[in-house]
């Protein structure tokens, strides 16, 4: 087993009113891990609990009840930082730098030697693509290229864990491919990234593990491709067959000259299992994700 990079145990949140009284409780008993080097997507609808449960990995926000290790570390010590890069859903960044002036910011608050800076700021500029703007105040920024100075941001100090909410919100097509690409480049470095979006084709496209959170519960969790994956079904892709062998499929495959390409089970999409936990946590409220449970197809 490769080494955690964070570990929740029985996470509870629960937000009170004036007298105390437990108003929300925004997150209940989650326990789930993240192993280094992966790409972990915590997904759910509006109010399910991952922005606090993103606050809490941070020290943004404190538990009620359970335990948080990230890095080795208690969520509350603050040293974990330096090696925590985080894009919040919203960025807010100072308006009136320029991106140079945005990333020799944060430089300065790692405590960077200016030679670092520079070189760090250089290379995360060009990464996110926005050399021809490098010297425009970011209140002329699109939202897309916000998006992409707050990733660059949360990259200067060269983070071990990377967390991003929404990371993709507000960007073109050609924008959302080059952020994946990146994430998946951040994976092949051996960093950790979490990453919450309701855009769940991205996540499909770039994540190793999920989890479903709904009413603050964990209901799925597992590797995205094993839950996907239609078990009581087999996919066969061959080379192309005249319309007359169509019929006659595998017995006789090899009669009509035709190559066996590949054969597997046939895959959901996740939307369509993200939609399927929604909906099966509304009518069966008491249920959440067991460990060892048996995806369904």
């Amino acid at each position: 087993m490769s080494e955690s990079v964070i570990e929740i145990r029985n996470l509870t949140k629960i937000y009170r009113d004036f007298w105390g009284r437990a108003k929300v409780k925004a997150v209940n008993s989650l326990s789930l891990e993240v192993k280094k080097g992966e790409i972990f997507g915590l997904l759910g609808p509006n109010g399910s609990g991952k922005t606090t449960t993103l606050k809490m990995l941070l020290g943004l926000l404190f538990p009620t009840e359970g335990e948080i290790k990230i890095l080795g570390k208690q969520a509350h010590d603050v040293s974990k930082n330096e090696k925590i890069g985080y894009l919040p859903e919203e960025s807010y960044l100072y308006r009136f730098l320029n991106a140079d002036e945005t990333l020799e910011f944060y430089g300065r608050l790692f405590n960077m030697p200016a030679s670092l800076r520079k070189e760090r700021r250089d290379k995360l500029i060009e990464m996110v693509g926005l050399q021809h703007a490098r010297k425009r105040q970011l209140k002329e920024y699109s939202k897309g290229m916000t998006r992409r100075i707050g990733l660059a941001q949360a990259l200067i100090n060269d983070p071990e864990l990377v967390i991003l909410d929404e990371p993709t919100s507000g960007m073109d097509p050609l924008g959302t491919r080059e952020v994946k690409d990146l994430i998946l480049k951040l994976r092949d470095q051996g960093k950790t990234v979490v990453m919450s979006s309701h855009l769940l084709a991205d996540v499909q496209d770039v994540c190793d593990r999920i989890a479903i959170l709904y009413g603050g519960e964990l209901k799925v969790l597992g590797d995205v491709k094993e839950l996907l994956e239609s078990k009581g079904e087999t996919q066969l892709v061959t080379s192309k067959l005249d319309p007359s062998a169509l019929a006659e499929v595998e017995a006789v495959l090899k009669k009509h000259g035709a190559a066996l390409r590949s054969s597997s089970s046939p895959t959901a999409s996740l939307e369509e299992l993200f939609l399927r936990t929604v909906e099966e946590s509304k009518a069966r409220p008491g249920r959440r994700y067991a460990p060892g449970e048996t995806p369904k197809a």
